[in-house]
């Protein structure tokens, strides 16, 4: 196939196709699995609301300072971002860009491939290299966008752009919010993404984008986990893209399902496995005995991704799922070791985490693939991945018969039952009321009157 068979190009004949595009499709990637066009034109503003209603897609507002636009299709799978022409011409704009490897242009108006840069070259080479340092100090993002690249192409970096990234790399608290978040989720998405975040770690440029690195790289290792807490999370995202490798179809399409942030599942579970731990700092303690204890660190975390996520520009769902699996990544593991393991037990665990159960167990089987400390036992983790498989097979066969639990009272009718006002109490009797029917004690609304109606006695 060649660029022209693009359903979102095949009619566009005016501008450059630049960046991560030309790159993908030389690299021999199949142009119906690249979903993000970058085009490069002038009056990039006018072109990108004209182009829109061509297309029937939504005009979003990236960068107005730049002049960096985003086209978003009906389908939220496939988009183009429309920037303006740096320079007089096209070769110009193609030295103002960040790597070689970018720096590839496709005339639209006259079909040809644009290489001033030797580009085509490195691509073939596998290899990162800068154009010009200043190009950096222009737009400091492309330094996380060097990792970036790292975790999608598994390319190298020489030594030059390496001292480049190092130099620079306080000026990431320069560009917008919105922009960080979309490099931190397409890294998130790279194959080889936990080998990056190791580079990221050694260079201090994790910590920059993540504050919380800080706190976690000061618990050390202990009986439980051979490795010291940012080895471990990061070790749990490693585990994480192992079980995508050898995931079954059932599985691999949960997981590249684009049900929010405009990014495959798997990208937010890779980096909730990699912020799964960010309250352990705040709860550590350690006993008379020397072990190291963090109790109530799930809740903790939940609380505390929250804000961070929220100053990265994260959407609500995104946040809802990312401090949900968070806040839950232990529960599958307590759950299979109930004394009395059951159906019924299995159920109200498949009804609490509704959509997430794959995430969520596959989360838990790579935290404990990561934690392998002395006193973790080969029969330890043998039982716990085998009582997770169980549980995620139980998930499975049930889940083509599963329905949404019904609404038996809303809160207007509850406070009128009960002559309540809203208050924190409403909140705890609804709350406890969705567990009575999560645990089956409630099922019709007559039950879910009375049991309300005797919460108290």
């Amino acid at each position: 196939m060649n660029i022209r068979d693009d359903f979102v190009l095949k009619d566009i004949y005016e501008g450059y196709l630049v960046g991560g595009y030309v790159r993908d499709y030389l690299m021999g990637v199949n142009i119906g699995e690249i979903k993000d066009r970058d085009i490069s034109v002038k009056c990039a503003e006018e072109f990108s609301k004209k182009l829109a209603v061509q297309l029937d897609a939504t005009f979003i507002t990236l960068d107005s300072e730049n002049k960096i636009y985003r086209l978003v299709l009906k389908d939220k799978e496939n988009y183009l971002d429309i920037s303006e022409l740096c320079g007089n011409s096209i070769e110009e704009d193609l030295m103002r860009r960040d790597f070689t490897i970018n720096a590839i242009a496709y005339d639209l108006k006259e079909n040809k491939f644009i290489d001033v840069t030797g580009g085509i070259e490195d691509v073939k080479n596998k290899h990162i290299r800068s154009i010009k340092e200043e190009n950096f100090i222009d737009d400091p993002l492309r330094i996380l966008r060097a990792y970036r690249f790292m975790a999608t192409t598994g390319f190298g970096v020489n030594e030059e752009l390496e001292h480049i990234l190092i130099k620079h790399k306080d000026l990431l608290h320069l560009p917008a919010k919105e922009r960080v978040h979309d490099e931190i989720m397409k890294l998130f998405g790279g194959k080889y993404t936990s080998e990056t975040l190791l580079k990221m770690l050694d260079s201090g440029i994790l910590e920059i984008i993540f504050p919380c690195v800080k706190d976690i790289k000061k618990i050390p290792s202990n009986t439980h986990h051979h490795l010291d807490l940012i080895h471990h999370v990061i070790e749990t995202v490693k585990q994480i893209e192992n079980q995508y490798k050898i995931a079954d179809s059932e599985i691999l399409e949960h997981l590249n399902k684009t049900d929010f942030g405009g990014y495959p599942r798997v990208n937010h579970l890779k980096l909730a496995g990699f912020l799964h731990d960010i309250g352990k700092p705040s709860t550590w303690t350690i006993e008379e005995t020397g072990r190291h204890r963090f109790i109530g660190h799930d809740v903790e975390g939940e609380k505390i991704v929250k804000p961070l996520l929220k100053d990265l520009k994260f959407s609500n769902k995104q946040i809802e799922y990312i401090s949900k699996i968070i806040r839950y990544h232990i529960y599958p593991s307590n759950v299979i070791v109930s004394p009395n393991l059951d159906n019924k037990i299995m159920m109200r665990y498949v009804r609490k985490m509704n959509d997430n159960v794959i995430d969520n167990i596959i989360l838990a089987k790579a935290d404990r693939l990561s934690a392998q400390g002395e006193a973790v036992t080969k029969e330890m983790t043998e039982n716990n991945i085998n009582g997770l498989n169980k549980l995620l097979k139980f998930y499975l066969e049930v889940k083509p018969t599963l329905k949404p639990l019904p609404k038996l009272l809303d809160g207007n009718e509850v406070m009128q039952i009960l002559n309540l006002k809203q208050s924190p109490t409403l909140g705890n009797i609804m709350n406890e009321l969705h567990e009575a029917q999560l645990n089956g004690e409630v099922n019709t609304k007559e039950e879910a009157i009375n049991f309300i109606k005797n919460m108290d006695k």
